[in-house]
């Protein structure tokens, strides 16, 4: 039985837990007012020079479901975007933004492009001078649904993604049309730099376009087969970038390594889909459940080359590994009962988010992976700031029912209980049932909302409601 967090309610009873566990995590038993998450840190770009973070939180990408069917943002979105300019992180890492109509992953997901670029100014307008504010750039690509079903662009023949993906019988996207979306990014990443954003984010992870071309053994052409052509698409935009937005930083969160895909097993726990080796995973051992971090410290020296000074870590893929991308004790309704007890899944996270930052001590490394932490984040993350496992300490569900707790945590103050995030899951069950983003469990605007009606229905149809 895995116990939840919150009712490892003393540090001894936590860091016992961790024993038990087997899990090497750092931890600080006494929070330190103007300690190691107050301390400023300096991004250097190669290009654009210093962005100057004054504290070490972050806000981390996350993917809306309530823009407009024509990727504008909604009062919803501009909600989302003042709780983060008013909850203290030193640097906001906004929200996924597609940068094509066809690389949506769902009807409602931000788009930029020349018609929406203005309202994303304003929304870049609602942070202070003292944040640090980037734009995530996206293309879906086998997760794309810019129209509510499957539309996928799928980078290689995939054996046991391709069917749930809904890609059996998608068109694998050509190199032409990468060298064309190559351009499109470059021009979505000028565009994000008119608007007033500090850094654009190429992203690579989470089963993504950018992330998927990382693992193409399989594909032939340019932009498969070896590590310089799997590493091209990304190569390509950040020297696009530094030719036509010189001034605008760059920063990549990828997904560090990946896993076999896992199912619901007849417990409802999650097995792997497969027992044999398991080529498709970025960072993995072969097998599809290791770490090997040889191509991805690669994939570090090919940006730290570039002069990328930004890297945010994640890991898999929230579609087919929830567990080890995002750790939680509630599954999504269309998920499973997590294999390890979810701390096991936040270590991991640390740990090896600790060894880029020891391979690129120049760069900035922010972590994710903390929100499982509940009471224990702020303790677990001085610790793994002062001991260099991370420069900067990543928030992501936290932030949407709790985004006051940098400020909180810096201010000295006791965190406030009610709102800390306990990983319930109906941020994802909720847009996955075509509803709109947010907290509906913890933060009141959501509560009241009729949305909340729905999506209790939708848990009551799932075999996966209630504490185990």
């Amino acid at each position: 039985m895995i116990p939840q967090v919150r009712k490892l309610d003393s540090y001894r009873s936590f860091t016992a837990h961790l024993r038990a566990l087997g899990v090497d995590m750092p931890v600080d038993e006494i929070l330190e007012p103007g300690g190691a998450l107050s301390r400023p840190i300096t991004i250097r770009d190669g290009s654009a020079g210093e962005l100057h973070v004054p504290n070490r939180f972050a806000i981390l990408p996350m993917e809306g479901w309530d823009g407009t069917a024509d990727g504008r943002p909604t009062d919803l979105v501009q909600r989302r975007w003042q709780r983060f300019a008013a909850g203290g992180a030193g640097l906001v890492w906004a929200e996924a933004t597609a940068v094509c109509h066809e690389g949506r992953a769902n009807p409602h997901q931000l788009l930029i492009d020349a018609s929406t670029v203005g309202q994303l100014a304003v929304l870049r307008r609602l942070f202070g001078d003292g944040q640090v504010v980037g734009l995530q750039l996206t293309h879906s690509g086998r997760y794309s649904r810019p129209d509510g079903v499957p539309a996928p662009r799928t980078a290689y023949l995939h054996p046991l993604l391709d069917g749930p993906s809904g890609a059996s019988d998608a068109t694998l996207i050509s190199d032409g049309e990468l060298d064309d979306l190559v351009g499109v990014f470059v021009d979505r990443a000028v565009l994000a730099g008119e608007a007033g954003f500090d850094f654009v984010d190429v992203k690579a992870c989470h089963g993504y376009l950018g992330h998927e071309l990382l693992s193409a053994h399989d594909r032939g052409g340019r932009y498969g087969g070896d590590f310089t052509n799997r590493t091209r698409f990304m190569r390509s935009i950040i020297e696009g970038i530094r030719a036509a937005a010189p001034g605008l930083a760059i920063g990549v969160r990828f997904s560090v390594f990946d896993t076999v895909p896992y199912v619901p097993g007849p417990d409802g726990v999650g097995i792997p889909a497969t027992s044999g080796p398991y080529r498709y995973a970025f960072g993995a051992d072969g097998q599809g459940r290791g770490v090997d971090l040889y191509e991805p410290l690669a994939l570090v020296d090919m940006l730290r080359a570039a002069g990328v000074g930004l890297l945010c870590t994640t890991a898999g893929s929230p579609y087919y590994c929830p567990h080890v991308q995002r750790p939680a004790f509630f599954p999504p309704s269309d998920g499973y009962l997590p294999p390890e007890d979810p701390l096991v899944g936040v270590a991991r996270q640390i740990a090896v988010t600790g060894e880029l930052a020891r391979h690129a001590p120049e760069m900035v490394v922010i972590g994710s992976g903390y929100s499982y932490l509940q009471e224990w984040l702020p303790n677990v993350a001085q610790a793994a700031i002062a001991a260099g496992q991370a420069s900067i300490v990543g928030l992501g569900r936290m932030a949407l029912s709790y985004p006051e707790l940098p400020l909180d945590v810096l201010a000295g103050r006791p965190l406030r209980r009610p709102l800390l995030c306990r990983t319930f899951s109906d941020c994802t069950t909720a847009p996955r049932a075509g509803l709109v983003s947010g907290c509906y469990p913890l933060d009141p605007f959501y509560k009241a909302r009729p949305e909340r009606v729905q999506l209790a229905a939708v848990k009551r149809r799932t075999k996966l409601v209630g504490e185990r």
